[in-house]
């Protein structure tokens, strides 16, 4: 079992890549998890009398445990601490045991509040009392907070939850059912409630120092995308964005994570726009920390996909203006540096790759250079005609009008210059009919551009 003292030494150590003075001490979680529909709710249910006499009766408690709970039910927060001192193995025992066998709502959110009553200031020594009395019970400290998370209660839900992390945060088993953990947080993070989200993006704060955690979240179905939507939904709460900034920056330290974020869910762009409206340097700090970690990490996924949503520009404009955090500038300076180097060092066709893969077409000069497509119309064949394929994905998907015209331009392009079965190809993709059926499309440049696809197709022997 691990002391206060262990638990801060497995910090430092969780992830060495990560600075620490980005990173909160597991030693703080206490300060990090909370919200003030907590701290209401907790009020409200301290004026709930629980009729601790009839679950004796019914057979539910002892009297022993009767007693156990009145002696610290009223009790100050200084009388809490001499109790705590004294029996709290014996008290974390027995929250455990109602925990696991009690199921009247009002009564499991009592519960609740008194193991709140008990950690408040103490959470690093006497989180760990809980798996002390776990010893030799099999699935505690976990499972009886597990089974709260089944009770449609909000109030519930989120404390348990975040009692839950700090047992998950405050041991080295790795034996711990997190994915079942994962996928209710995923549902909570779809919450309308802007305070259960909240409170969940903390917790994942603190799951994700741990970083066999991470890799599970990001294969938990639709764990990712409820994440994602959270940071796009945004809101004009600087802390609230930061705190999700921090748990896809704390993901992103997985090279895995880091070489399938941007193109399973266009980041890069979202990351761009949220650090040029930050009005606290922190939401910078935190989004130029990410982009840092997608270079280190897999800058061949990244560099490119960067370099066309133009961060260089966006970073220069950075550099220029005066910061007080020096890791801020060191990461600022890091990004130009790359992608400066990798501007001189991609070739045409890269950067044209990375247009497509984003979806983000521009009318660049690749694009309507003749020279460029007799040179690499093949290359959309490769990897299984891999680009080929999504510039006929884009046809069906893309919401503006330009790029739907360049996808046209350029498939119009490839028929043209491809060296054999240029036109059997765009059949076996479904990009023949979808051009066509773009050719009465509303904007006039999309029209254009089909109509003159279509006729570099039916041009083209087959």
């Amino acid at each position: 079992m691990l002391s206060s003292q262990d638990i801060s030494t497995i910090t430092n150590s969780l992830d060495d890549e990560c600075r620490h003075d980005l990173i909160e001490n597991l030693s703080s979680t206490h300060s990090v998890i909370h919200h003030p529909f907590l701290e209401e709710s907790t009020r409200a249910i301290k004026e709930t009398a629980i009729p601790w006499q009839d679950h004796h009766r019914s057979g539910l408690l002892t009297a022993d445990e009767v007693a156990m709970i009145q002696h610290v039910e009223q009790a100050s927060p200084e009388d809490i601490d001499l109790i705590m001192n004294e029996h709290g193995v014996h008290y974390a025992g027995l929250y455990l045991d109602l925990m696991a066998n009690l199921a009247r709502v009002d009564t499991v959110k009592r519960v609740l509040v008194l193991i709140q009553d008990m950690l408040n200031g103490h959470e690093d020594e006497r989180i760990v009392l809980f798996h002390q009395a776990s010893q030799g019970k099999p699935n505690y400290p976990f499972q009886p907070f597990h089974k709260a998370l089944s009770i449609n209660d909000e109030f519930i839900g989120v404390q348990a939850g975040k009692i839950l992390t700090l047992l998950i945060c405050s041991t080295d088993q790795r034996d711990v059912d997190i994915e079942d953990l994962f996928r209710w947080m995923t549902f909570q993070l779809q919450s309308n409630k802007p305070y259960v989200i909240d409170l969940n993006v903390q917790n994942l704060n603190c799951l994700f120092h741990v970083s066999d955690y991470r890799l599970v979240f990001w294969r938990t179905l639709h764990a990712m995308d409820s994440l994602i939507s959270v940071l796009r939904r945004g809101g004009n709460d600087p802390q609230k964005t930061y705190q999700v900034l921090f748990a896809i920056w704390l993901l992103t330290f997985q090279s895995t994570i880091a070489a399938q974020l941007n193109e399973k869910y266009d980041v890069i762009s979202t990351l761009m726009e949220i650090a040029k409206s930050a009005v606290k340097e922190k939401v910078v700090r935190i989004t130029m920390a990410i982009f840092k970690n997608l270079i280190e990490r897999a800058p061949k996924n990244n560099l490119a996909a960067m370099l066309v949503a133009d961060l260089l520009s966006f970073v220069q404009h950075l550099a220029s203006r005066k910061w007080s955090d020096q890791e801020l500038i060191e990461d600022i300076e890091f990004i130009q540096e790359q992608l400066q180097e990798n501007f001189q060092s991609l070739t045409t066709f890269e950067v044209y790759a990375s247009e497509v893969e984003t979806g983000k077409l521009e009318w660049s000069p690749p694009h309507q250079s003749e020279n460029f497509w007799r040179l690499n119309a093949d290359k959309l064949n490769d990897h299984d005609h891999q680009l080929l394929k999504q510039l006929a994905r884009l046809l069906s998907v893309a919401q503006q009008s330009s790029v739907l015209a360049i996808a046209c331009h350029d498939l119009g392009q490839y028929v043209k210059y491809v060296s054999k079965d240029g036109k059997r190809q765009l059949e076996k993709v479904g990009a023949k009919q979808k051009i066509m059926e773009l050719m009465t499309h509303q904007d006039q440049q999309v029209r254009y551009q089909a109509l003159t696809a279509t006729q570099k197709y039916f041009a083209m022997v087959s």
